[in-house]
C-alpha cells in the first residue's frame, strides 16, 4: 500500500529519536510519508531520507510542528515531484539548519511552505534551479524571522506565482538578488 506510513507517528509527543528507522531508499510512492511525524513535539532525531527519486506529496508535512527538531535530515533527491517537500518542516520552530536542496528541475508546489514558521532558521539553502514552475517556492520561508540573507535566486525562466509569498514575515531580510529580467 502506497500510504503505509501515512500519519504513522502523528501527534506522538513522547517520540524523541527516529534515527534508527530505515525508510525506503528506492522510488517512493505518492503520499507515502505524508504527515508521518506531524506534531511529534519531542522529536530531536529524524530518520535518514536517502531516496533520490520522489513522488507527489511523498514528504508532505512529514515533520510539521516537530518543535524540538533542530537539524533537518539530508535531502539528496535530484528528481522531485509535485508538493513532495510541501510543509515538510512547517512550524519546526527550533530548526536552525536547512538541508541542501540539489534539485535543478522543479515540480509544481514542490517546496511550498517547506520552512514556514521556522523562526530559528538563520540561513536559507541555495536554490540552484534556473527554470521555475507554479508555486514551487510559494511561502517557502514565510515567518522565518531570523533569516537575514536570502539565497541567490539564479532562475531566469519564471512561472506564474513561482515566488508567491516566499519571504513574507522575514523581518530581518533586507536584500534579495534575483537574476530574472522578466
Amino acid at each position: 500500500n502506497a500510504d503505509t506510513f501515512y500519519e504513522l507517528f502523528y501527534d506522538q509527543s513522547a517520540l524523541v529519536d527516529a534515527s534508527l528507522l530505515k525508510l525506503n531508499t528506492n522510488k517512493l510512492a505518492p503520499d507515502c510519508y505524508l504527515s508521518m511525524f506531524y506534531n511529534c513535539t519531542s522529536l530531536i532525531k529524524a530518520p535518514e531520507l536517502p531516496a533520490t527519486t520522489l513522488a507527489d506529496s511523498c514528504y508532505y508535512g512529514m515533520f510539521a510542528y516537530c518543535t524540538s527538531l533542530t537539524q533537518a535530515p539530508e535531502l539528496p533527491a535530484t528528481t522531485i515531484a509535485s508538493s513532495c517537500y510541501s510543509n515538510m518542516f512547517n512550524g519546526c520552530t527550533s530548526l536552525n539548519q536547512a538541508p541542501e536542496l540539489p534539485a535543478t528541475t522543479l515540480a509544481d508546489g514542490c517546496y511550498y511552505s517547506m520552512f514556514e514558521g521556522c523562526a530559528n532558521l538563520i540561513q536559507a539553502p541555495e536554490l540552484p534551479a534556473t527554470t521555475l514552475v507554479g508555486y514551487c517556492y510559494g511561502y517557502m520561508f514565510k515567518g522565518c524571522t531570523n533569516i537575514s540573507d536570502a539565497p541567490e535566486l539564479p532562475a531566469t525562466t519564471l512561472a506564474d506565482s513561482c515566488y508567491y509569498g516566499m519571504f513574507i514575515g522575514c523581518t530581518l531580510l533586507s536584500y534579495i538578488k534575483c537574476l530574472a529580467t522578466d
